[in-house]
Formats: structure tokens, sequence, C-alpha cells
């Protein structure tokens, strides 16, 4: 070994020990007299010193020469620090230096190697190597470290058993787009890479193998934004003969655990909630529950009362912001243009304001008395200090732009902190949800999972199929969605059946699943699953929004790699290896 201790683990302890350290050089300080060396390995940073009179010529010469990010190797005794730095876990001693040599130089970084960088998105991706060494960087990558450890643990703990399956697979005509990967000896034809381990898991519970996971990348060719990745990881689980009850215990469990090892979080019980209501009272499936603010629906009160926008809605509804009544116009105004933004699409607004003093003013005076005022006031439990803001229009749209503002709102108040956590279930999604463009059903989750009423499903009319929910489950935390599984189809007919709800053709089903559907003639047991998104984990424990910053090299907005410049074009000979049209694949 070139160094005898690291960067981060000196202590008042050791002083008066020889010590050899090798690390980058963080900043050079030279006062004449002295000169001082920060000195940064992946465990922390040590200060090395020199002094004028006492330290060789040739020393302090070399010393003199260290740029920032020179790779050194130095030998010293550590001394006691007359001026302590209690912000360092090395801050009460230093290394004065007897040897130092430069192992390797380096040019001056793009950017300042600090937790704060001056250093821009695109140059510190493009130089992401030099973008590790800052330890906040390093910390989220610690962290995911301990998720995946801990995760093994609890796992493993359970009898569950890691089992790798293939990354070339065949491409399926549903979810998202795949990568495809052209064959060499099979010319015309073509891999994908997995959007996930999906049948394979299926298989190993055919297998017999009971218990099944596996931490593993996934791929979708997909829209990039801040929690989504063109490559990302999988918390990836299955078992068998147990139902809905006993997977949501066993991973609720696994979340726990995690929260209580990673983040020294005590989770409470995760309650449970159906889609209906979460779709009802917080116009999303993913739902953040860490502070209330239900919906409040007026359709019944509000209309044939004059007011066209109401009278025209076939929803009118809102939330109760307690203890905004104090809000200014400017205030109200500025959430009357959040919710007009394109992204949120409503056409307005209207606020009712419960003034201290039990009076109640709104934007719409005009047409709605103090007694109407009142009954709107009581439906919504409002008290004086109150804010109603209410939307109207489309059903299914209008929940979704009060989704959004309540989560504004949530923002303004300082309801949703990074470090405050609450979880749930949202369970009984419907199974199935039909595409008005092309006119057939598509599966909610995917083709596999199983509906909760079979006899409903295999018995109902095609176009009251609807009405079926499946037997499904996600797990949200702060409004994020972190995981979800369902219980799976096991039985053929089963299968076939859905594969025909959703358009395949017996040759088509055949052609795509057929070996699925043979594998079900032999034995399949009830089996049931579901996966983490590993990296919105990861971002959520460390209380950032996007994953990004918990993946150690990853793709920009655009998907790609600027660091090592990819995807990029191959040369014609290897397009003529994969039977690619050399002519068509230049001009793309």
């Amino acid at each position: 070994m070139l160094r005898s201790q690291t960067c981060g683990e000196l202590r008042i302890s050791d002083v008066n020990k020889e010590v050899t350290l090798c690390g980058w050089v963080a900043r050079v300080r030279d006062k004449g007299g002295m000169i001082w060396v920060d000195l940064r390995d992946r465990y922390g940073m040590t200060q090395l010193m020199l002094e004028e009179g006492k330290s060789s010529s040739e020393l302090l010469e070399t010393s003199r020469t260290l740029g920032r990010e020179f790779v050194i190797k130095a030998t010293g005794v550590v001394i006691e620090r007359l001026a302590k730095n209690p912000k360092m876990a090395t801050g009460d001693v230093e290394v004065k230096i007897s040897a130092l040599t430069i192992l390797n130089e380096s040019k001056t970084p793009p950017f300042l190697i600090e937790d704060e960088t001056d250093g821009g998105d695109e140059t510190r991706m493009k130089y992401r190597y030099l973008d590790l060494r800052r330890d906040i960087v390093r910390k989220n990558l610690e962290l995911r470290h301990k998720v995946s450890k801990e995760t093994r643990t609890y796992l493993d703990t359970n009898n569950f058993l890691e089992v790798e399956t293939p990354v070339l697979i065949k491409s399926t005509p549903e979810g998202a787009r795949d990568f495809v990967v052209p064959s060499r000896m099979n010319p015309g034809q073509f891999y994908a890479l997995p959007q996930s381990p999906q049948t394979f898991k299926q298989l190993l519970m055919v297998a017999g193998f009971d218990r099944y996971y596996q931490i593993v990348k996934c791929f979708r060719d997909e829209d990039l934004r801040a929690d989504r990745q063109p490559e990302f990881t999988q918390i990836d689980c299955e078992m068998s003969f147990v139902e809905q009850e006993d997977i949501l215990n066993m991973f609720e469990g696994l979340v726990r655990h995690l929260f209580k090892t990673v983040k020294e979080f005590d989770l409470p019980e995760v309650p449970r909630m159906l889609f209906s209501d979460a779709m009802k009272f917080y116009g999303s499936d993913k739902p953040d529950i860490r502070f209330g603010m239900k919906f409040v629906e007026l359709t019944d009160i509000v209309q044939s009362q004059g007011f066209a926008i109401f009278d025209e809605a076939n929803l009118v509804v809102g939330i109760n912001a307690e203890g905004c009544a104090e809000y200014t116009r400017k205030e109200i105004d500025a959430l009357t243009e959040f919710v007009k933004r394109p992204q949120v699409g409503a056409k307005g607004m209207i606020w009712i304001r419960y003034a201290a003093d039990g009076t109640l003013k709104s934007s719409v005076d005009k047409f709605y008395s103090a007694d109407d005022l009142k009954k709107i006031a009581e439906r919504f439990n409002a008290k004086p200090g109150d804010l109603m803001l209410v939307l109207s229009g489309n059903g299914n749209k209008v929940r979704g732009q009060l989704n959004d503002l309540r989560l504004e709102i949530g923002n303004r108040l300082g309801l949703r902190p990074k470090d405050q956590f609450a979880a749930l279930w949202v369970i009984d999604f419907p199974l199935l949800e039909f595409g008005e463009e092309d006119q057939r059903w598509f599966a909610m989750h995917h083709p596999f999972t199983s509906p909760k009423d079979i006899d409903a499903f295999m018995k109902l009319p095609f176009d009251q199929l609807g009405s079926v929910n499946a037997n499904a489950y996600d797990l949200v935390i702060n409004g994020v969605e972190v995981g979800g599984g369902s219980i799976r189809i096991y039985d053929r007919t089963v299968q076939n059946k859905m594969f025909e709800v959703l358009g395949f053709t017996e040759e088509e089903a055949k052609a795509q699943f057929g070996f699925l559907l043979e594998a079900f003639e032999y034995g399949a047991p009830p089996h049931a699953g579901l996966a983490f998104g590993f990296d919105r984990l990861c971002s959520i424990f460390g209380g950032v929004d996007s994953i990004r910053d918990f993946i150690a090299f990853p793709k920009n907005n655009s998907g790609r790699d600027v660091m090592i410049d990819s995807p990029s074009v191959i040369d014609e000979k290897q397009l003529k290896e994969l039977s690619i049209d050399v002519k068509v694949a230049v001009k793309a």
C-alpha cells in the first residue's frame, strides 16, 4: 500500500504517529513562512503543513509547484493543530510533512471541486469523473450503496434468492418503446433491452424458485425528465403462493427496514387507499399525504346561480388553504397565473376569503350571496382565517389541475419538507383503460396483471370491462410512486383472454408470449410481485428531486452521455456486418 492511512481517519489520538497519505490537492495556502496543503481522498480531508526554516528547501520548492487536483504522496508526523477546525473530522490535527512525492500532475479543472461549485450541469456531466470527487456527489453514491446493501440484507433474511435474468431479450409491443439491438448472426432480426424482467421472474416462479429478487438494470426509450433516465435500476421481486396482503406486508417491511437503517427514521405503518379515493380526494394516483387539503366537491350547491363557468362544468371542486385568508391580492393573482400555465391548463380560479372577523368575500360576489358563500364555506368545513380555492371543468382534467394547485400551495406553505416522510399503498386500480385514439383497451399496469374479480373479467361484455379492478398496488412516498406490482395471471385461459381484450390475435399472442403461455401448462403456482424504482428511492432518501444525482454516470435530458459522446455513429463495416442499410443509416 502506498498509504498508511486515509485522509479522513486521523484524530488527536494519532499525534506523534508517522503516517503516509495519498490523495488529491484540494487547495494550497502559501503564507510565506508557512505552507498548508489540503489533501483530499474519498474518505475526507487532512491538512498538511510545511514551515520555512524547518522544512527542507527542496520540500518547500516542491510544495510550491503543487496545483489543484495534483495527485501526491506525503509522509510526515501527526501534530496537534493550533487553530482547530470543528467542521472537519480531522480538524484537530495536521501532518508536518517530511517527504513529498508528486504522483501525477493535473490540468486546472474546469470547475471548482467543492460542494458549492461554479460548474454548470453540462460541464459537470462532461467531466463527471471530476464531479464525482466532490463530497456531495460521493455521499449520494455512498447512500446508494447503503440502500443496495440493506436491501440485500433484508431480502436474504427473508429467504429471497438473487437470480440474474437476460439483458438481450425479445421486443414486445406493450408499454414504453424498447431499445433494440441488431443481431449479426441473425440478419434482419433484433434483440430488445429489457424494460423489466417481468416474464423471466414469472418463469422463475413456474420453476419453483419461490422467492426471487434482483437489483437490475432496465431500459426504456422514452422522453426524459428529472425522475427518468433511459437506463435505470429496479429492485425487482416475485413470490409464489401469496395473496396481496402477503406482498404488502413483506415489502412494507423492506421499506421500513431501509428507512430505519439508512435514514434512522421509524416509518409508521403504511396506510392503504383505494385508487378511486386517491383520484376523488387528491386528483392523483400518487398523492402526497404529508398534508391535508383534500378536495371538496361543490357542483350541487354552486350551479344554477347564473355563473356560466360553474353552470357549464361537469365538476366544480376546490381545496381549503387553512390560515391563508391574509393572502394579498398579488399572491392570489400569482396562484391564478400558476393554474393558467400551459403545464396546468386551467382557464382561471375562483377564491373565497373567510376573514378573521367572520365575513366572507369572493371573486364571484356578483353571483353568490352571503348565504350562498356560507353554504360553500360549510361544505369546506372552513373557519375564519381560511382561503378557499375553486376550479371547474371536465372531471378528470380539473382534478389533475387542482392536484397541481394543491401541491403548489403545499410548497408555498412549507408543508412538503424533504426530511419528513409519509408512505401510502394505493390499491384497486382499474385493470384497463380505453384509448380513444386507438379505440381499444390498454392494460393500466401490464398484460400479466390479474383481475381482482376473474369471473367478471371472463364474463362481462367487452364494453363493460372498464369496471373491473386490477389486483395491483403502488407504493407512494411523499407524492412519488416508488414501486408497484400486482398479483399475476397464472392460468393460460385467463392470460389468453387478456391478450384478446388487448387486441392481440391468437397468432400474435403466441409469437410474442407463447413461451409463457406454454409454461402455464406445466404447473404454474399462484404468484405475485413488485418492483421498486431504486434510483427514485435513493433520491427520496437523499432529499433530491433528480435521480441523476444518485447515478454515477447519468445521461442528460436528451438521453446523451456528454462525457463519452454517446450515442454516436458507427462505421460502415459494422453496419454491413449487422445487415443494416448503410445509406439509410448514414442519412438518418
